[in-house]
């Protein structure tokens, strides 16, 4: 069932001795993540830190809307980026310091990367991990006791966050929540994909950038959720997708379920439209002020009736999952069943009239306030109730004869601000007698009221008033019941938003042809499309097929301008996020690794409020990514070094490449400099692609294919082609092409080097190689199968050894003399001399014994071809 766990992501000054506020004055360009679609969630977060050189942060979120208390504690670096990530995605609207870190770095670092965020700064005694266990054994689910505090013990700046966001809620804010009614959830670091804020705002992952009310991103197109519930839990599992395999294989086996099965995914849709905000509702009840008025008391009622409401729904869910067959799907239902529920709809039974729900007008929900409480159970409330009949008698009546002395139709209209008002249509001719007061004049109707009307308003208020005040009693005994067993409701509740969540998916996959995704060791994807794009440019969106293992993780994409690049990278990162919240992806084919981070580098430019350039910007984004990346990471990279010389600019992008290389990242880096693909080409698990494009040999036209090919882009001359077609003067791009060419000429002259070009190419199929065995190594697979695939692996090296050794005696015959003879002579890679030009005398380098005495298994009757090649080449 912790598959149910989700994340949940005005401000109220208060009044007190002990609290400082203080907010940043120096606003950010940073966008926020919160989606327009969510409704604003009152959170209040606590932060405290070790001392010393390593440091660990607590981190205790409270949710005044939805109930909810997450617990966090990060062992996090110098620069905290952890614990601005989590702290931004559940964006709390308000953080809590002690006294003693006003002018502490992590203040100050959380201060520079949020955007305006709000300071309260406490004693230092409101951090007390004592407190943080009684609140435990006050507040969580009786049922829960034992394994928090047991959690709790052992994350001490945890705790004492939790005592000190709880004390700041009842002190403060003068709120509480009743006995064993909080849900309180401790979130390690773990189990989770890490995506930086630059890349949600980036990859548009939550709102769109150009218009942030435009459903244009991932979370706009995902959000089919019917409830309020599951549009949160589904904002927070793309800020925070999972990790964990068999939670993931749980959900896509739910998503099937509900794709294969229409009348269960069309009952399941229909049962979810009648929910309201099960976790607000069930807030309300729980969270209560120190002092009760009026309103509190009429919200109550409102609150109960809702109540109604949403224990009443539950069965139509246990009534549409009949056919699940999935684990996940099953498991909903059960805790959907009656039986769990049947001793709350008891007790809402004896109190509350059977026929009444929550309704929106206000008027209709006034009267229902009036009779939710069953008759006979307090005989002055039905007393009451019977004068507030009268009364509302009186001004229909009262309405009535008006409009026969005035001889004017009058129409008797309702809400919350005036109570009863008169409408008349505006047609009406001449002056409105003096009878009528407070009279507004509208386009299609005049508003007004009468001396009289006012006076049976006020009689009405009273009157309503006084039935709230008689039914409180009975409501006051009725929610202390039901918060008896408020746990198994908010466990419903999240049941419910996790199948919304799911069905959503389910309804993107029927409408838009998404398929299932697998978990393997391999980023494979045929056909794939990006998921927001294809839905703008349905008619004419080309797919695209990636793949990505050990060997080929480094991806170099090149391609003219406007050829699709950077679309190409998203949707790669895009449909990974997916895959890892259980979604079914845009493709015919796709499976992937599992990734523990995600980040992205796209286009930036000038911070003008951080007084930061373009190039500075994109240096700092490359610094964060390097400090913190790691080998099962997902990097795309789009146009990096343009901002500074084109020297300057290749050198960094070179030093970069390098460095995303070694980190042994999936990595996707797209570029304009040729020369950085043509340098790195021949780097172990560096691959070379471009999207394609026809391009006239007159450079007169330009077609983009928009299709991911081999190799770097042919046409290196495309940006010269576009700038004929924008129509520039014909002597600005003829001179252009007289000195490409000439650049050109001199590259190659400079670069003609073919015996080094050859001796990289070896090194690269060797160290190729080398993983590839380790690889094999690894996976556990029969001798049959084992043979044949080393024996296929050892006919594809030695075909592609001889290839280059050929190339490289065309080209030494081709500077001929006895020079070229003796420098092929001395070529055999089993000599010192040649083993030491190819690296493999590099520890680095070097290829495991183990696996290279397995590899030699091939058959003796071997071509002449391949045995040429076995003996220059010595694995051991």
């Amino acid at each position: 069932m912790s598959d149910y766990s989700f994340d949940v992501s005005n401000s109220i000054e208060p009044a007190g001795r002990l609290v400082s506020r203080a907010t940043s004055k120096r606003p950010t360009a940073r966008a926020t993540t919160t989606a327009t679609s969510v409704a604003s969630q009152d959170i209040i977060c606590a932060v405290s830190e070790s001392r010393g050189v390593s440091s660990t942060v607590g981190l205790a979120f409270i949710n005044l809307a939805t109930a909810e208390a997450v617990l966090c504690q990060i062992c996090d670096s110098q620069t905290y980026v952890k614990t601005i990530i989590k702290i931004g995605v559940f964006e709390p609207s308000e953080i809590l310091f002690m006294n003693t870190a006003k002018e502490s770095k992590l203040r100050y670092i959380i201060q520079e990367n949020l955007p305006d965020p709000i300071f309260t700064f406490l004693d230092r005694r409101w951090w007390s991990e004592k407190t943080s266990h009684e609140y435990v054994e006050r507040l969580s689910f009786p049922e829960e006791i034992d394994s928090l505090k047991v959690t709790l013990g052992g994350n001490y700046f945890a705790a004492c966050c939790f005592a000190a966001a709880l004390k700041y809620v009842e002190i403060e804010l003068q709120r509480s929540f009743t006995l064993h009614s909080l849900r309180i959830r401790f979130e390690p670091s773990e189990g989770s994909m890490t995506i930086d804020l630059a890349t949600i705002v980036s990859l548009e992952l939550i709102q769109n950038l150009q218009n942030a009310k435009s459903k244009q991103s991932l979370f706009g197109l995902l959000n089919e959720t019917l409830t309020p519930m599951g549009a949160r839990l589904l904002r927070a599992s793309i800020l925070q997708p999972s990790t964990d395999r068999v939670k993931l294989t749980a959900r896509y086996n739910a998503v099937e379920d509900l794709t294969t099965k229409e009348d269960m995914f069309i009952s399941v849709r229909q049962a979810l439209k009648g929910f309201v905000d099960a976790d607000k509702v069930l807030t309300a009840i729980i969270l209560v002020p120190t002092k009760q008025t009026l309103q509190y008391v009429e919200q109550s009622v409102n609150n109960v009736i809702m109540l109604k409401t949403y224990v009443s729904a539950i069965k139509t869910i246990f009534q549409a999952l009949a056919t699940a067959q999935s684990d996940l799907l099953r498991t909903i239902r059960e805790l959907c069943a009656p039986d769990g529920h049947r001793a709350i709809e008891e007790l809402i039974g004896r109190t509350l009239n059977e026929h009444v729900t929550y309704q929106s007008k206000p008027l209709d929900l006034r009267n229902q306030r009036i009779y939710c409480v069953k008759a006979g159970v307090n005989s002055l409330l039905d007393v009451a109730r019977q004068t507030y009949k009268e009364a509302n008698t009186d001004a229909t009546e009262l309405i009535e004869k008006l409009s026969e002395t005035c001889d004017i139709t009058l129409d008797l209209k309702y809400d919350t601000a005036r109570h009863y008002y008169i409408c008349i249509a505006a047609k009406h001719q001449g002056p409105l007698p003096d009878i009528f007061v407070n009279v507004y004049r509208k386009r299609n109707f005049i508003e007004c009221q009468t001396l009289d009307l006012v006076k049976l308003n006020q009689r009405i208020t009273d009157s309503h008033s006084e039935v709230i005040n008689m039914s409180n009693e009975a409501i006051q005994d009725l929610l202390r019941d039901v918060c008896t067993e408020i746990s198994g409701l908010f466990r419903v509740s999240e049941a419910i938003a996790m199948l919304d969540m799911l069905s959503a998916f389910a309804q993107l996959a029927t409408n838009y042809e998404y398929i299932r995704p697998e978990l393997t060791d391999t980023l494979a994807i045929r056909a794939g499309r990006h998921p927001i794009r294809e839905q703008i440019h349905s008619a004419k969106f080309v797919p695209n097929d990636a793949f990505a293992t050990p060997q080929t993780r480094f991806q170099i994409i090149t391609g003219c301008n406007m050829s699709g690049k950077s679309t190409y990278i998203r949707s790669l990162a895009l449909t990974t996020v997916m895959a890892q919240i259980g979604s079914f992806v845009p493709a015919q084919y796709a499976s992937f690794p599992v990734s523990h981070q995600l980040f992205a580098r796209i286009a930036t430019s000038d911070d003008l409020d951080a007084n930061v350039s373009t190039f500075a910007a994109e240096m700092r984004e490359m610094a964060f990514i390097l400090r913190n990346i790691q080998p099962r990471s997902m990097v795309i990279i789009d146009e990096l070094g343009r901002g500074t010389s084109t020297t300057d600019g290749l050198a960094i992008a070179i030093a970069l490449a390098e460095a995303l290389i070694s980190s042994n990242a999936l990595v996707w880096f797209v570029t304009h400099f040729h020369d950085l693909a043509q340098i790195l080409a021949q780097r172990s698990g560096v691959i070379n692609l471009h999207l394609a494009a026809d391009i006239a040999p007159d450079s007169s036209k330009m077609t983009m294919q928009y299709r991911i090919t081999e190799g770097p882009v042919p046409h290196r001359r495309y940006g010269i082609a576009l700038a004929q077609i924008a129509d520039l003067p014909e002597a600005v791009w003829s001179k252009a092409r007289e000195v490409s060419k000439e650049m050109d000429r001199l590259a190659r002259r400079r670069n003609s080097s073919s015996r080094a070009l050859a001796i990289a190419q070896k090194r690269k199929l060797l160290l190729s190689l080398r993983e590839q065995l380790l690889l094999v190594r690894q996976e556990s697979m029969d001798d049959a199968a084992l043979r044949a695939l080393l024996m296929k692996m050892q006919d594809d090296f030695a075909l592609r050894m001889t290839a280059i050794n050929r190339e490289m005696q065309l080209n030494d015959g081709d500077e001929g003399g006895s020079e070229g003879s003796d420098r092929h002579a001395s070529e055999n890679v089993g000599s010192g001399r040649q083993s030491q030009e190819l690296g493999l005398h590099d520890d680095n380098a070097s290829v495991d014994t183990h696996a290279s005495q397995t590899f030699v298994v091939g058959s003796q009757s071997q071509s002449e071809s391949e045995h040429d090649a076995g003996d220059e080449v010595e694995l051991g």
